[in-house]
């Protein structure tokens, strides 16, 4: 009899032990059981009928066992960190692409401008010329008369040999060029569409920002409950194989608790994999080919916070950057219709040429002239027909691509509001699922010390309390996140 209750009483300091474990990562502390009094030994009688004196002493709680395995080691740090929102910023100015592409075409949309203004400026061409004529033909030219009145002739090469040289200037000043006038307000349109599409640009960065950084965070914490919850199965098994030495335990629970250790493994694999993964995008979001890791001084909130500083709220949906890129490109489609038809339109253009040659003409050298030059575009072939024809093809696309911008816009910033309600809604959820796990993992633990359990009800209970802290903590990320694609949707961020 005393040699049985000692037994269960050492199974029971083991159980015990691994429940310390189990619950050293949970996020909540379950509700504290009430204390009982100190667990005392009953009174034998030995075989020599003297009484042995009770055992007073309370139990004390032996300490987890040690447990080693190389994956218990944390994922290294990355060789580079950002530490806050403005350090983030900093490095996409210099080094994001698609913030440059963005910046590219504004330069190239004021580069067309320019070329567009220059059709309506003045020209002044110069233009020069070396010759020496290899074939030539000699021609007698009379030159005169002598003394008595007989002919003089000269005879020269026709034409001349050389070398000598020619050179004009010409010079012109469109009087009338309506399309080329009005093509000049067209390309500055183009600059608008530019403009806007740089500030779209920024507000995408700034979410896709947004969006890695919280995962990196919600990767590290991930990882880190993964590595938790791999100890205590690698405590649990410990423990699992000492009762089985001590015989309270069968094969089969060895078995299972092994099972548990491999999941445990399992995940703790996926989930360094997805926190490398996540550093990867986050270098790719700011610009490099390194993943980078956040500081542990940031956090989920501070990432809102940061956010909410850095962009400013549009007054409606019309002002938000890429509806006022496609409206622009609409206006500067819609112009095209009239840029077609200014091809229909004559122009006057008055010129001015000054040449000279370095032979002797017999006439003047150098010439000076003007000109007024009427051009009337009588047949082309059907050119300017069908670029009207295109003009309007393309300001109906322009005006249906608006439309359709317009409704995915008002979609998605629906979609961002509810998702905030809906994440709220998940995240609360998730943390009343992870409560009952931890009080079904608790009135496990305490049923399998008593000896009404079984060691798969035990390992089953520890595993959804695992699952149930990983998903608490994606549904914190899911909240987050929904929080800033909301304040992001109706949003312009001029960084």
């Amino acid at each position: 009899m005393r040699q049985s209750v000692l037994v269960r009483t050492s199974f029971s300091l083991l159980i015990i032990s691994a429940t310390v474990a189990q619950t050293a990562f949970a996020q909540t502390p379950p509700p504290k059981r009430p204390k009982t009094p100190p667990t005392t030994a009953p009174v034998t009688q030995p075989a020599g009928g003297s009484a042995m004196a009770p055992i007073n002493q309370p139990l004390e709680i032996p300490p987890p066992p040690t447990v080693n395995d190389p994956m218990l080691a944390p994922v290294p740090v990355a060789a580079k960190n950002v530490g806050s929102w403005e350090q983030a910023l900093d490095l996409v100015r210099a080094r994001s692409t698609d913030l440059r592409i963005a910046y590219d075409q504004i330069k190239a949309a004021e580069a067309q401008s320019r070329i567009a203004l220059s059709s309506a400026l003045p020209t002044l061409n110069g233009t020069g010329a070396a010759t020496y004529n290899f074939l030539t033909k000699e021609q007698s030219t009379l030159v005169g008369v002598d003394a008595t009145g007989a002919p003089v002739t000269a005879s020269i090469r026709n034409p001349t040999r050389g070398p000598y040289l020619t050179g004009s200037l010409v010079g012109a000043v469109p009087l009338l060029s309506p399309r080329n006038w009005y093509a000049v307000g067209t390309a500055h349109r183009a600059e608008d569409v530019a403009r806007f599409s740089v500030e779209d640009t920024k507000r995408t960065i700034a979410l896709n920002i947004a969006s890695t950084l919280i995962a990196v965070v919600t990767a590290e914490r991930v990882a880190e409950i993964n590595r938790i919850g791999f100890r205590s199965a690698l405590e649990r098994l410990e423990l699992t194989e000492r009762k089985k030495a001590l015989g309270a335990a069968t094969g089969l629970d060895v078995v299972r608790a092994q099972q548990d250790v491999e999941v445990a493994r399992a995940t703790l694999v996926t989930g360094d994999e997805s926190l490398r993964q996540s550093r990867e995008s986050l270098g790719l979001a700011l610009g490099t080919a390194e993943p980078i890791g956040v500081e542990q001084s940031i956090s989920l909130n501070g990432i809102e916070k940061s956010a909410q500083t850095a962009c400013r709220q549009a007054g409606s949906i019309e002002e938000r950057a890429d509806i006022a890129a496609a409206r622009a490109r609409l206006t500067q489609t819609e112009r095209s219709i009239t840029d077609a038809k200014y091809g229909y339109s004559p122009t006057i253009t008055a010129q001015s040429t000054l040449s000279a040659t370095s032979v002797d003409t017999n006439t003047q050298n150098p010439t000076w002239n003007i000109q007024a030059i009427l051009s009337v575009p009588f047949y082309d072939g059907g050119v300017r027909d069908g670029q009207r024809h295109a003009a309007y093809a393309a300001t109906d696309q322009a005006e249906q691509e608006l439309v359709a911008r317009r409704r995915s816009a008002e979609i998605e910033i629906t979609q961002a509001r509810r998702a905030v309600t809906v994440a709220n809604d998940s995240r609360k959820v998730a943390s009343d699922a992870r409560q009952l796990a931890a009080e079904n993992d608790r009135l496990t633990r305490a049923q399998y010390i008593e000896g009404e359990g079984t060691s798969l009800e035990l390992v089953t209970a520890a595993a959804a309390l695992r699952n149930a802290d990983v998903t608490l903590a994606l549904r914190d990320f899911d909240l987050v996140k929904a929080r800033v694609v909301s304040l992001l949707a109706l949003a312009n961020c001029p960084f």
